[in-house]
Parts: C-alpha cells; sequence; structure tokens
C-alpha cells in the first residue's frame, strides 16, 4: 500500500512540474533577466546570459538532463544537483540551499539568485561549458534583436 502512496505522490509532483513549467520566448527572458538584475552582473550582459541559457535549456525551465557520474542537472541555467541543489538522490553540496525541482517551474528568480551565486564564483560564466564553446568571445547582440530593452554593452566585448 505504501508503495502505491509513493507512486501517487510522484506523480502528482510531475503533473504539477509540467503544468508550471515554461519554455520563455527569447525577449521575454531577457526582460525577465535584465528585471532581475543580471545586465552588467558581474560584467556580464543580457546577451551572455540569454546565450548560455538557449544553449543549456532551450528556455526551457523543465529541462532535466543526467550525467554520466549520477548527477542531473535542472532547469533553465541546467544548475547540478552534485553542487547547486539538492534532488535527494545524489550527494551534494547544495551551496545554494534549494530543492532541485524547485528549478522546473515557470518562477525562475530562484534559478537566477543560484546562478547569481555561481557566477560570483572565481569561474563567472565559465563555470557553464556551453557558455564557453558557444557564447564566450562572440558577438552576442544578436541575441537582443528585435527586444525592446536598454540594456548595457560592456565596450570591452562590443568597441
Amino acid at each position: 500500500m505504501q508503495a502505491w502512496g509513493t507512486v501517487v505522490v510522484t506523480l502528482a509532483t510531475l503533473m504539477v512540474v509540467t503544468v508550471d513549467s515554461k519554455i520563455y520566448e527569447r525577449c521575454e527572458l531577457a526582460t525577465r533577466l535584465e528585471r532581475a538584475g543580471l545586465n552588467g552582473y558581474k560584467g556580464y550582459g543580457i546577451g551572455d546570459w540569454l546565450c548560455m541559457a538557449h544553449y543549456e535549456s532551450g528556455f526551457d525551465t523543465a529541462f532535466v538532463d543526467h550525467n554520466p557520474d549520477g548527477s542531473s542537472e535542472y532547469g533553465i541555467f541546467q544548475l547540478n544537483s552534485a553542487w547547486w541543489c539538492d534532488n535527494g538522490i545524489t550527494p551534494t553540496k547544495n551551496l545554494c540551499h534549494m530543492d532541485c525541482h524547485d528549478l522546473l517551474n515557470r518562477h525562475i528568480l530562484d534559478d537566477i539568485t543560484c546562478a547569481k551565486q555561481i557566477v560570483s564564483s572565481q569561474n563567472g560564466l565559465a563555470a557553464w561549458t556551453s557558455w564557453r564553446r558557444h557564447c564566450s568571445g562572440h558577438d552576442l547582440s544578436e541575441w537582443l534583436k528585435g527586444c525592446d530593452m536598454n540594456v548595457k554593452i560592456d565596450p570591452k566585448i562590443h568597441p
């Protein structure tokens, strides 16, 4: 009987995640990131954040990826369960002091808060392999094309 209870709770959790998740449109996400204070945060522009999030999750808040080491990555920024959140399975440092499943909904302020903590470390956005491969050193102005925003452009990156 207890097994059925576990199954029901698991299914209910999955349904809530599915219903409350969101795949953001590029400009909508840009606006959210700007409002959350990411434009210019630690020297990175909104284009950096959009590029990274695109290559990590396709702007999908419900995206989960499983790694060969047994850890998983969660949400729009693909935050790793071994380091940043607790999924109840992987041994974790849980440096953002949060449940990984809280990263799978449309409410991305907690994702942003944790990402800010990661970027504040010595690696910055280079902590994300996708940013190093696809975004670092590239002209990221295309990520903001057509978005009605006033963003800071770093003159060191965009002369």
